[in-house]
């Protein structure tokens, strides 16, 4: 059999060790990962290797040749252009007419791939793909499988509620020469994206085998290390070089010295070392050629060839690059990373998660707590559930910030528009300009408005034809020490996550480039803007039945930015206002929930004593709102948005109405009951405005505080729920407390149950099993219906817990329904 084996890899996540490396040439246990790979396939008697490249190929088809080294043959084929990993076989030119494998070069594993072949036969599968199970599948593409091995789904990258199944696509595939027929020529075409969903559409004979075994996907330098811990454990099975000790804890490499005082386990030693005088190593892979002096000590690290340790140096957990020179008494702490042809002077200290570059010296004594030439920060994403968030002046500082708008920027091309925005604090206003900074450096103008409600610029790129998306910074509502940046698009909605995609990939490539002197970008301070904004509001509501009504309302601005462009509205309107916390207040950006509950409470007090038509709180960002009725009563959130709902509905009486699959079972009643349909969403902002983009939808809530109107704009804007409801309200002549009595009652509750983050996925399959053969949902996460009733679990995005929501007519019901999963997800958790 052929194997078609993907060693293009540009190895990014790896830099700065894949520098000038391509990633199946960076060191695994002494060897370049992918001779792992060949000789994994040379075992199991596939011999004959078509061998893709791209990034750097000379180095790779300079170290195999034709592969008669390793008992097999080897033709390197170096590929056109950026085709996607089903394109790139495709116009390879090979010749593919029997059952052929194709296999990343870079990753490690020790899967028995004859015997996935041979399900491959048994199924008479086109194509099967070779799947294992993982604690945590969210970076992964999740295949879910009938029992017979067929596949019924696919998941590409999903979020945490979406884990349906901890069982991924290994990247390794068995595939008839019939399915390169489906494979368009000279295109960008991916197998896991393109290629596998529309086979499933057509009904093909598409397998998954679940194979046993180790394997690890070495996507950055954290895994990088861990594969090599996992290696010295024995967890997988592959060849070393050198020779075992008696204890069987070290293998010594031809040529090695090691003294008798020094004290080892775990440890390969590569070829012609030297270990010196009471040297301390465990859990350690050396190259060839490496020396160690006298005292050092080295703990979970790996030093790639002719690196050197001086006396008494200490290395923890750190990656050493070729021919680099750690001098004595040298320190690399957790997660440091020295590339190639480097010094770290005597008693000079490398702090946790610096990376240093080629070629780079660090003088003797000094202390390095940042990256050289490098950004320090190195996840895999930087987008997570909601925007870029990170530590102020930590993660996300101004060379950082400047970084990014530079990436965002970089997506449009030169001699474009794009906003920036923030709220009052003043570390916002540093980040929001090192991003404008960025921005200005790839050519693109910068349209700064400064202390501006996140609805207002929104609204202003929908409007707006010259701008093409923006930025705004705030201090995180929930978190002191965090710093949020919001992206959104041209229509004003947060960015798809190919946007995201795209922008990540800019970044940490730094594959932009900079504009000329003359072709740097410009600011603007656009001073239209609110009119603007002010203007499209009162187009879109009823002003004359708002005004007919002497509406008097207590508003608390939680010291946030509307109260810079409210109040104009309201005086437009010439609406009666009690004002609280109407001023732009840094130090009250972020409340803490005693502090939210207390400012709620206050409000709800105002309003009785005053008896107020409406008491409203709008958030420091102006997106969401919380609402006190005319009796003085605060609405929960749940109750809000049917409230609201029914009262779009009424107006309405045609259309969509959007809702999570948290809402109450309500919302479908309601909507019935006007000739509405409910449409439910996932539950992250970025789905809701998507859902309220969609055609004919009237309304959209979150259930938690925000809610968007279409026909103004489908994102949540605080300041125009509160007027909307008002027209709503006074075209019936009712209020808040009056509507609430027509929802029918329902008893709603929320847990979190405990589990281990590695368990998320798991936990996630059993689920979604037990949820096999009744009724049920998985829109996000896995819901269940009894009757009526129902129970939704959902893994948390950031902690360690599942959120578990259940509804039922009745309180019993629900607290026993409630009861009866945190019961079953605790079984579960003892079974793993």
């Amino acid at each position: 059999m052929k194997a078609v084996v993907m060693a293009g890899g540009f190895g990014t996540r790896l830099r700065p060790i894949t520098e000038k490396l391509p990633k199946p040439m960076a060191y695994v246990a002494n060897r370049p990962m992918m001779e792992h790979v060949i000789r994994l396939l040379a075992r199991q008697g596939v011999s004959e290797h078509e061998v893709l490249l791209y990034f750097f190929p000379d180095k790779i088809s300079s170290y195999f040749g034709d592969g008669s080294k390793w008992g097999v043959s080897m033709n390197h084929i170096i590929a056109e252009g950026d085709y996607g990993t089903a394109g790139a076989v495709k116009s390879s030119g090979t010749l593919l007419d029997e059952t052929f494998l194709v296999i990343s070069a870079d990753i490690i594993t020790d899967f028995d791939i004859a015997r996935a072949i041979e399900f491959h036969k048994e199924r008479e599968a086109a194509v099967t793909i070779v799947l294992t199970r993982v604690p945590n599948p969210l970076q992964y593409g999740i295949v879910i499988t009938e029992e017979d091995g067929r596949i019924v789904r696919f998941l590409e990258k999903p979020g945490w509620s979406e884990v349906f199944s901890d069982t991924i696509n290994t990247g390794i595939y068995i595939i008839e020469p019939k399915v390169l027929s489906l494979i368009p020529p000279k295109k960008n075409f991916d197998f896991s994206k393109n290629l596998f969903p529309a086979m499933l559409e057509r009904g093909d004979r598409l397998y998954g085998y679940v194979a046993e075994g180790y394997w690890k996907d070495v996507g950055n330098l954290d895994e990088y290390l861990n594969v090599h811990l996992d290696i010295l454990a024995g967890k997988v099975n592959i060849d070393f070089d050198g020779t075992q000790t008696k204890d069987r804890k070290v293998w010594i490499g031809e040529g090695s010295r090691v003294d008798y005082t020094a004290e080892l386990e775990n440890v390969l030693l590569g070829k012609d070392c030297v270990v010196g005088a009471r040297v301390s190593m465990k859990n350690v892979v050396i190259g060839d050629g490496c020396v160690v002096e006298n005292d050092a000590a080295i703990n979970s690290s790996v030093l790639w060839p002719a690196a050197s340790v001086g006396k008494g140096a200490r290395i923890h957990e750190s990656i050493v690059g070729t021919k680099s020179q750690i001098r004595g008494g040298a320190f690399l702490a957790e997660r440091s990373v020295i590339s190639d042809h480097c010094v770290i002077g005597a008693d000079a200290v490398v702090k946790t998660n610096v990376k240093v570059w080629p070629h780079k010296v660090v003088e003797d004594g000094a202390v390095l707590s940042s990256s050289l030439i490098w950004g320090e920060k190195w996840a895999r994403s930087l987008f997570g559930a909601y925007g870029v968030v990170g530590l102020a002046n930590i993660e996300i500082s101004p060379e950082f910030a400047a970084k990014l708008g530079a990436s965002y920027a970089a997506t449009f091309g030169r001699k474009v528009a794009l906003s920036t925005s923030r709220d009052s604090h003043k570390m916002s206003r540093m980040i929001n300009r090192a991003i404008m900074t960025g921005m200005l450096s790839v050519g693109v103008d910068v349209h700064d408005y400064g202390v501006t409600p996140l609805p207002v610029v929104r609204y202003l790129s929908r409007s707006k034809r010259d701008e093409l998306g923006g930025v705004h910074t705030r201090k995180s509502p929930y978190n002191p020490s965090l710093v949020d940046l919001k992206f959104f698009d041209v229509s004003g909605l947060d960015l798809s996550m190919g946007a995201e995609k795209s922008i990540e990939t800019l970044f940490f490539r730094e594959d932009f480039v900079r504009a000329d002197i003359d072709e740097t970008g410009e600011i603007e301070f656009p001073a239209s803007g609110f009119e603007l904004y002010v203007n499209g509001f009162l187009k879109s509501v009823d002003t004359k039945t708002i005004s007919s009504k002497d509406y008097n309302i207590v508003l608390d601005y939680s010291y946030g930015s509307s109260s810079i462009i409210f109040p104009r509205i309201l005086g437009r309107l010439g609406m009666k206002t009690v004002a609280l916390n109407a001023i732009l207040d840094p130090a009250h950006t972020t409340r803490t929930s005693e502090e939210f509950d207390k400012g709620i409470r206050h409000l709800s007090t105002i309003a009785r004593s005053l008896n107020a038509s409406l008491g409203v709180m709008i958030d420091t960002g102006g997106e969401k709102i919380f609402l006190v009725d005319e009796k003085g009563d605060l609405l929960d959130d749940d109750a809000a948005l049917q409230v609201v709902c029914l009262l779009a509905c009424r107006q309405a009486r045609h259309g969509l109405v959007g809702v999570p699959v948290t809402a109450s079972r309500n919302i479908e009643k309601i909507a019935a009951r006007y000739g509405m349909e409910a449409v439910r969403s996932r539950m992250l902002p970025r789905f809701l405005m998507e859902t309220a983009a969609r055609e004919g939808v009237v309304f959209v809530g979150d259930g938690a505080g925000g809610f968007a109107f279409p026909s103004f704009q489908p994102a949540f804007d605080g300041m125009f729920s509160i007027i909307k409801i008002l027209e709503l309200l006074a075209s019936e002549g009712r209020g808040i407390h009056e509507v609430l009595r027509e929802i029918p009652p329902t008893t709603l509750i929320r847990r979190n149950i405990p589990c281990a983050w590695e368990h998320k996925g798991a936990l996630m399959r059993m689920l979604a099993l037990y949820a096999k053969g009744k009724p049920s949902q998985f829109i996000d996460g896995v819901k269940v219906f009894e009757g009526e009733d129902w129970a939704l679990a959902y893994p948390s995005q950031d902690a360690a817990y599942f959120h578990l929501v259940v509804e039922a007519s009745d309180e019993s019901v629900a607290v026993n329904m409630a009861d009866h999963y945190v019961g079953l997800f605790q079984t579960w958790s003892k079974q793993l």
